[in-house]
């Protein structure tokens, strides 16, 4: 369970969030709102990339910006640019990267990366060099190496905004099967029809709160 408790948020005089109060408990959330809405820096803060001015966030009972470590081994976090997350020469090393804590031995975390690859639709790229992959399949690698760590959330802002429409509906498909709560920061509104829930944001402050359609209906309206 995620909760934001009355948060706030400014960016020197910039009221970025105001009184956000939300408990999200559904295995998928997604954040939509125009462009400075405030829905990434609240998707930042549930772990701890950004601290609120104002309020409290807990994830799963801890506050990250009182327990920022314990709260980022619980969740994961899925950038834009997938760039930013692959730091391995290959597929399958960047992988073993995000394992290099988890007491396995080299032959064994390569192995293991190898297999959460097959599992995400990247079966064979082990040791394809990571930055000759495509867009899509280069965030399929920065989702793997999250999953790789077996969070309890996957945070995921606005992944699919480099990708074409087929890559977007695949990486979204994947989305679905994973067992981690997902909390998904977006503008692509046709994608979001399976999702459990949709938070609208609107100057920082929650505009609507409901299921899929009644929530970008009035996010269209607003839009307008």
């Amino acid at each position: 369970m995620i909760e934001f408790d009355q948060v706030g948020h400014r960016y020197g005089e910039r009221v970025v969030l105001d009184g956000i109060q939300l408990t999200l408990s559904q295995h998928r959330v997604a954040f939509v709102g125009v462009n400075g809405s405030g829905k990434s820096t609240l998707a930042r803060m549930i772990n701890g990339l950004v601290l609120p001015t104002t309020g409290q966030v807990r994830v799963h009972g801890l506050d990250p910006a009182r327990s920022g470590s314990a709260v980022r081994r619980r969740v994961g976090f899925v950038f834009t640019n997938p760039d930013s997350q692959i730091v391995m020469p290959t597929a399958g090393e960047d992988v073993a990267f995000s394992l290099r804590r988890s007491g396995l031995s080299r032959s064994r975390r390569a192995e293991r990366a190898a297999e959460i690859l097959a599992e995400y639709g990247l079966d064979g790229y082990a040791d394809h060099p990571a930055h000759q992959l495509s867009g899509g399949q280069k965030q399929l690698l920065a989702l793997c190496g999250m999953l790789a760590l077996d969070p309890d959330v996957l945070v995921c802002d606005e992944p699919t905004t480099l990708l074409d429409l087929p890559n977007k509906r695949r990486f979204l498909e994947l989305l679905a099967t994973v067992r981690q709560q997902v909390v998904l920061v977006t503008h692509d509104l046709d994608l979001l029809d399976g999702f459990d829930r949709v938070v609208v944001l609107d100057g920082g402050r929650v505009a609507a709160d409901d299921t899929p359609g009644p929530a970008l209906r009035h996010y269209r309206k607003l839009v307008e």
